[in-house]
């Protein structure tokens, strides 16, 4: 997922040039509530990340879009969203596949600009709580452990950027979410301060939207 940090900075010129052209725009855009749901690619970016390591998961949950503008709204959403990454394996000793899930309640906190009636760019940040984790391996040993989240940081929080197109009532849109936090805790041991895992929340989240108002 080294691609999509690209694609976040590529979002952000593009909503800062949009400004320019927007001001003879009236969406009369109006307050709007409902429900959301999507598909994630979700990945741990470190220095040695690989494309290989995509975990697919889900996130569903809430919005609202609060106008503060004829063209420009902040969107808040509380969410229940799946993260982690996906190691395969196949050596002369076994081979298979281990899952390393991380299960979030997000707030995302976002600003919404409308570039057209129909199509809206949109950037902010959010905020996240671990409520669970899980390892689970297919293959030759199959497995599945709960993981302690007093183990990992319970919090996370990064950027998100992203595109929606809009068909009243339904909506259809791309994120990206670049996490800034370290997943694992830092510990000392003998002496060696080491952080494990070392390596921070990448998701690419595909999302279907309902206005219920």
């Amino acid at each position: 997922m080294k691609m999509y940090p690209n694609f976040l900075c590529a979002l952000a010129l593009f909503l800062t040039a949009s400004f320019g052209m927007l001001n003879a725009q009236n969406n009369n855009v109006n307050p709007e509530y409902g429900i959301k749901g999507g598909f994630n690619m979700s990945n741990l970016y470190s220095s040695d990340a690989n494309d290989e390591n995509v975990l697919y998961g889900f996130n569903a949950g809430l919005y609202a879009t609060l106008p503060i503008s004829d063209f420009i709204a902040i969107q808040p959403e509380i969410l229940f969203t799946t993260k982690g990454a996906k190691l395969e394996y196949n050596n002369v000793f076994a081979s298979g596949d281990s899952k390393f899930r991380l299960n979030y309640i997000e707030v995302p906190l976002l600003v919404r600009v409308n570039i057209t009636p129909n199509f809206n760019v949109h950037a902010g940040g959010y905020a996240s709580y671990l409520v669970s984790s899980k390892v689970t391996g297919r293959g030759d040993f199959n497995f599945e452990q709960e993981i302690d989240t007093d183990d990992l940081n319970k919090f996370d929080a990064g950027l998100s950027a992203g595109v929606g197109v809009d068909f009243d009532p339904v909506s259809i849109g791309l994120r990206y979410n670049y996490g800034l936090t370290t997943i694992g805790k830092e510990r000392t041991v003998a002496g060696t301060t080491y952080t494990f895992p070392d390596a921070k929340n990448s998701n690419l989240t595909l999302y279907l939207s309902y206005k219920l108002n």
